[in-house]
């Protein structure tokens, strides 16, 4: 790996790793990065797993106080959903292993597809529930959720451990409309379930394809990963600190370019 590709992995894993603490689509930056220098579909989604959960780790750190009021509010509900999107990552993970190569490539383009839809769409349903929270108060939420939500967050972890691309967008859908808490602390507990998807993913990649368990399966490019980890470390802490106030539209319109082209990209 050159000098020039480790800058663009670098710099682009510093934004992903921001947009994966504030948003949660990075994975939208990073993987047509690793595309354009020439990564194979899968190997480069493997790769991409594995460097961004530092950034992952980071926006934890950052969000630890929101994290600790919604664990203080309720202990047991923050277990069950580590729990189901533990479960959901190992699931996700085996599957992009087991299913052959050309299904992944086929298949990531309509994920990609859905991944922008849901960006799109997530301005106006932040407005929704901030309405609810408005008009209905906890009452109308609940603050334990049941087996709905576990099975959706098991959905979203399954999602996230094959691809990932917007998991957070969808995570944060689907704790928006079960809890009642704060929407900052809805987005900690968001980076907390999308650290368990990365990092279990991560090591299933690592394990399966590093020691060759079960057959060849493809392995992490370390330099690169190494590479989007550093730079992905950084933009977790720039996420939790000062993301917040970049230009939401500018952003998202920056991921939805950055998408279009990574399914072109794949198609032609």
């Amino acid at each position: 790996m050159g000098i020039g590709e480790a800058a663009a992995l670098l710099g682009v894993g510093m934004a992903a790793g921001t947009i994966n603490v504030v948003v949660g689509s990075g994975t939208l930056v990073t993987f047509p990065t690793l595309l354009a220098f020439g990564y194979t579909p899968v190997v480069a989604n493997v790769t991409n797993t594995v460097g961004l959960v530092s950034g992952s780790l980071s926006g934890i750190h950052g969000y630890r106080a929101e994290i600790g009021e919604f664990h203080s509010a309720g202990r047991s509900r923050l277990r069950a959903l580590i729990l189901s999107s533990l479960l959901g990552a190992i699931t996700g993970a085996l599957l992009l292993l087991v299913l052959p190569a050309k299904a992944f490539k086929a298949i990531v383009p309509a994920l990609i597809a859905l991944a922008l839809v849901l960006i799109v769409v997530q301005p106006r349903l932040a407005k929704r529930l901030a309405t609810r929270r408005e008009a209905g108060g906890d009452g109308a939420a609940g603050r334990r959720g049941g087996w709905g939500v576990l099975a959706a967050v098991f959905g979203s972890g399954v999602y996230g451990g094959y691809f990932g691309a917007a998991q957070g967008v969808l995570l944060m859908a689907i704790l928006g409309l079960t809890y009642a808490d704060r929407l900052q602390v809805l987005n900690g507990v968001k980076n907390i379930l999308a650290c368990v998807v990365n990092a279990v993913a991560a090591v299933v990649f690592i394990v399966v394809g590093e020691l060759g368990i079960g057959g060849e399966h493809p392995s992490v490019r370390w330099g690169a990963a190494l590479a989007i980890a550093v730079g992905a470390l950084i933009g977790g802490q720039i996420g939790a600190r000062v993301g917040r106030r970049l230009p939401p539209k500018a952003l998202r319109g920056l991921i939805i370019v950055v998408g279009l082209v990574a399914i072109v990209s794949m198609l032609v």
